[in-house]
């Protein structure tokens, strides 16, 4: 198609930005998408859950704003976090002839406050409570030092587990609770387990766990081995299988900046933006060849590359959308680590943008991650095939076809804006499309932030302008021309397009 000239568009707002999205095709990717094809399934399994620090953390009200903000724009249904039974929370004491103090009042505000914003627990019971402990100088490194030790007596700690979830029962209602997970400990094959030898003391410890939950109600959901860098699985269900310890899902972790050495036992090369996806895909396998072949699969903490403090900037849109991409049949949830900034491992943030995993950054700032999770919630509910690797095509029931279409680029490698030229079969050739961009200058309140001075610690007044400038623009409507335009998107720009019926 023949490029128009930029004076030729310059009457309207409007035709401006057709002109923008019709220019020249020369050089670029050309996509055909036929909106009545057969769709397959899409479940919206990147948004459904989210990690975050530690249970205390929930008490807060910072915590829960940042909470509410992100159920805003995504189907946030699950939360998950370390340490419900950390000291800091209460839960376990003992009097001086060793018997066993129960305490759940900090839990049931914890828990209270998630619910109320519509938002359940994964349970991750850990850490060890210190007079529970086998060896109280087993503290892990993590500013808050929790206990990683296995317990010390075996029958205290069943029956640790079975008050907790008797009184999370009495509490809520079977009914309630029997829509939570219950996720034993978190990466017992890495620091946070100090059981020797590792796996079999961590089966034991999982063995004992999920029975005595299983124990107060056969509904309670109870999974593992929460193990770092896609480990342990196969071994795990194997394990399970021939002891017959129930297990209802199976979850792992794997983060795009792990080592291929770690997560695939090998020094083959994967590139860091399809290194969760395959181990998904490795420990998807791993099911399927269990005797369990059925279970589901959480992978309940994942994030992509951080160098360079990446996860401030627009690249981490584009990285989940090539994640959201790959990893499509092969994950019943994906838990992004971490909703918010509202985090602790390393002691109290410094500034807001400090390379935090999370979507809101210190004071309530929306990063550009959260604007992009609120650009891919908008995707529909069945997938369209494509041949292209950077666009992701789906259907929402009532027609409407939604493309996501992006440029990941690491920064430390540069790259250049790209062109798509995108043409549709069994549309109106001159249909309404509706298009969202989240980029450098699109809803990038890190470059705001930068230009404010960077303050470490900014106003109130400060942190709503950033959000208020910061802010995503109204979707841009054009009409398409002979069912097909031509579309511009720069290094580490994500592009959502509705086609509208």
């Amino acid at each position: 198609m023949k490029a128009l000239s930029a004076s030729a568009c310059a009457v309207t707002l409007l035709a401006l930005l057709t002109c923008t999205l019709r220019a020249s095709a020369q050089g670029s990717e050309q996509i055909t998408i036929d909106a009545s094809a057969p769709g397959t399934p899409f479940p919206h399994f990147w948004e459904e859950m989210f990690g975050s620090g530690r249970a205390i953390l929930a008490l807060r009200e910072s915590y829960r704003e940042d909470l509410r903000e992100v159920k805003k724009v995504t189907y946030f249904r699950y939360v998950r976090f370390h340490n419900i039974l950390h000291d800091e929370v209460g839960v376990y004491d003992e009097d001086k002839q060793g018997n066993p103090i129960y305490n759940f009042t900090y839990v049931d505000q914890i828990y209270d406050g998630l619910l109320k914003s519509g938002v359940r627990p994964v349970v991750e019971i850990s850490f060890t409570p210190k007079k529970l402990a086998s060896n109280p100088n087993a503290l892990h490194p993590f500013w808050y030092k929790q206990n990683v030790s296995p317990p010390k007596d075996y029958a205290k700690w069943d029956d640790l587990i079975r008050h907790f979830a008797k009184h999370l029962v009495d509490r809520y209602g079977i009914g309630e609770v029997a829509q939570w997970y219950f996720e034993v400990w978190n990466e017992p094959n890495i620091d946070f387990w100090a059981g020797e030898p590792k796996q079999a003391t961590y089966f034991e410890l999982y063995d004992h766990t999920a029975r005595a939950l299983k124990s107060v109600s056969p509904l309670l959901r109870v999974g593992g081995p929460a193990t770092a860098a896609a480990d342990w699985v196969d071994a795990f269900l194997a394990h399970a299988v021939q002891l017959n310890v129930p297990i209802d899902f199976v979850s792992s972790h794997g983060y795009a900046d792990d080592t291929v050495r770690n997560l695939f036992h090998n020094d083959e090369p994967v590139p860091m933006d399809q290194r969760v996806c395959q181990a998904i895909k490795k420990v998807r396998g791993q099911i399927k060849a269990s005797g369990r072949p059925n279970l589901p699969l959480f992978w309940t903490e994942w994030n992509v590359p951080g160098h360079d403090a990446l996860r401030d900037t627009p690249f981490v849109a584009p990285a989940v959308a090539y994640d959201i991409a790959q990893c499509d049949g092969l994950v019943d949830m994906m838990s992004f680590w971490t909703f918010d900034d509202v985090f602790e491992e390393n002691g109290p943030p410094k500034d807001p943008f400090h390379g935090g995993f999370g979507l809101i950054a210190v004071g309530g700032i929306k990063k550009p991650s959260y604007f992009g999770f609120s650009l891919l919630h908008q995707l529909g509910s069945e997938r369209l095939s494509s041949s292209a690797s950077n666009v992701l095509v789906t259907r929402r029931p009532d027609g409407t076809v939604v493309i996501a279409a992006w440029n990941l680029v690491d920064p430390a490698q540069g790259g250049g804006t790209i062109h798509q030229r995108i043409e549709f079969r069994n549309v109106n050739t001159n249909a309404t499309v509706l298009i969202s961009r989240a980029d450098d200058t699109h809803g990038n309140t890190l470059a705001i932030y930068k230009r404010l001075g960077s303050p470490a610690y900014p106003t109130q007044a400060q942190i709503e302008q950033i959000n208020r400038e910061g802010a995503l623009d109204v979707p841009q409507a054009v009409s398409l021309y002979n069912a097909a335009f031509d579309l511009d998107i720069p290094p580490n720009g994500l592009v959502m397009i509705e086609v509208l019926k």
